[in-house]
């Protein structure tokens, strides 16, 4: 029977499709663009389904009000953040994201509540009392309220961390391990509790221990671990939709929240191998990680370089690598690197860029910048695929980049970023690190790399570098 009800959910199957020909097409550069166009098709044609819903299910004039300006509201907000926010300011615009999506399971949650268990003398709360199913309702209650919350909180450290509003080191409370483990324990018992006996009270108790462990979670968790926490994070707030998605009964909702909590959980896991970090350690809020500050030793005097003594080494270079870090998103260097590596590559020198797992402060960020810049994918290489030609390479640019070429990971045992896999940049004949000053890096680790004979430093904002270097080699093109 064709029912406005049946269009609907073949909607929602073609949103879902559409949903993963997103991802499929997002995991490749080339492919990328045409990923996004599939994803905004896909919540394009949800959101008109679920429109449709509401007007079959004759929704009330305030209700479908408040539906509309939600929309629309949402709509503003969300293409004014995308037209002003800079590539460097998107990881904590993912993050808040999260948060939103972590909130209205909680909010979903709560609704779920009080509409049935609640209102046991409803309609809706004897029609599942009587299939049995009451008990399943109050779990998803429960346990969507959880994940939500602490998806809430959590992104909400996340994005103060990464916007330096907080510092990035992690918080050290006493018993740290145990306060995590034991908010679980206490979970588990009260989600036990609240389906054989659902209690407002218990609801409010889940909501508030959620909150705080969301808090203490991502708090807990340092700077050198915060892309793997927005990867994290992504996943959250994927379970959580589901969580939603089971309560509203919304199969997309489902999927999706599905679709995006596996993929989130596995890209998690493979940045963890990448970091030689536990993947439940890190989850779990630096569980089992003990290592202290590095040790404040003095490593000797750096020695410093000009932009004309960079241009007359990249002259005589047969061979360049690049590896980017935060510090090229922040001076907006891209572009300058790109016309760069153009002249060089012009000259017959063979130049390609090395991509650490965890550069920047989001799973692909330098992969975004230079794509944005129109760096060829090709010469785009990832650390397990470049790290075997830094010996004999002649030159390496490091720009912007600290801990993912910090040799302390593989060379001193008790730095916070020991057996972190890094860009072993120092087997290169000579090394120039565009920075601004010595300062550590985010994870807050001192560098030896800068203090090695084959390295010299270039201070000043990465951009104007880089535009002195193309200068200078413009003046010996025409000497």
């Amino acid at each position: 029977m064709f029912t406005l009800e049946n269009v609907a959910t073949a909607a929602y199957v073609i949103a879902a499709l559409l949903f993963i020909l997103a991802l499929a097409g997002l995991s490749k550069h080339e492919t990328s663009r045409a990923g996004n166009t599939f994803g905004i098709t896909g919540m394009a044609v949800a959101l008109i389904a679920t429109v449709a819903l509401a007007f079959d299910r004759k929704i009330e004039p305030l209700g479908l009000a408040l539906l509309i300006g939600a929309m629309i509201v949402g709509a503003a907000i969300g293409l004014w953040r995308a037209r002003v926010v800079e590539m460097t300011g998107m990881p904590e615009l993912i993050a808040l994201l999260h948060s939103f999506v972590g909130l209205a399971a909680v909010l979903v949650g709560w609704n779920g509540y009080l509409h049935v268990e609640g209102d046991l003398a409803g309609a809706e709360a004897a029609k599942l009392g009587t299939e049995g199913m009451l008990g399943i309702h109050s779990a998803e209650v429960f346990i969507g309220v959880f994940i939500g919350a602490v998806t809430f909180t959590g992104s909400i450290v996340a994005n103060l961390k990464l916007s330096a509003r907080i510092k990035s080191a992690p918080l050290m409370l006493p018993g740290k391990n145990f306060l995590n483990v034991g908010a679980l324990v206490v979970f588990f018992a009260l989600t036990v509790w609240f389906v054989i006996e659902p209690q407002l009270w218990l609801l409010v108790v889940v909501t508030v221990l959620a909150l705080l462990l969301g808090w203490h979670l991502v708090a807990s968790i340092g700077g050198g671990d915060m892309p793997v926490v927005v990867s994290m994070l992504n996943s959250y707030s994927g379970w959580a939709a589901a969580a939603s998605g089971f309560l509203l009964g919304n199969d997309l909702l489902i999927i999706t929240g599905a679709l995006v909590g596996s993929s989130g959980a596995y890209l998690s896991y493979i940045m963890c191998k990448a970091m030689n970090r536990s993947f439940i350690s890190v989850i779990a809020g630096g569980f089992g990680i003990e290592a202290g500050p590095a040790e404040d030793k003095d490593y000797g005097e750096h020695r410093e370089i000009n932009a004309e003594g960079v241009a007359e080494l990249l002259s005589s270079a047969d061979s360049v690598i690049i590896t980017p870090g935060y510090g090229m998103a922040v001076a907006q260097a891209q572009y300058g690197v790109a016309d760069l590596t153009r002249k060089l590559r012009e000259k017959g020198v063979n130049v390609r860029f090395g991509i650490h797992p965890v550069a920047g402060r989001l799973p692909g960020h330098m992969n975004v910048l230079l794509a944005e810049a129109k760096v060829p994918y090709d010469i785009v290489l990832e650390m397990d695929e470049i790290n075997d030609d830094f010996d004999g390479t002649s030159v390496v640019l490091v720009i912007g980049a600290n801990d993912t070429v910090n040799p302390a990971a593989s060379e001193d045992p008790g730095s916070p970023i020991a057996g972190m896999p890094v860009l072993t940049v120092w087997n290169a004949d000579n090394v120039i690190v565009f920075k601004r000053s010595m300062a550590s890096g985010y994870a807050g680790v001192q560098n030896p790399l800068f203090f090695r004979e084959n390295t010299q430093m270039l201070f000043g904002d990465a951009r104007d570098r880089v535009n002195d270097i193309l200068a200078a080699l413009s003046v010996g093109e025409r000497v």
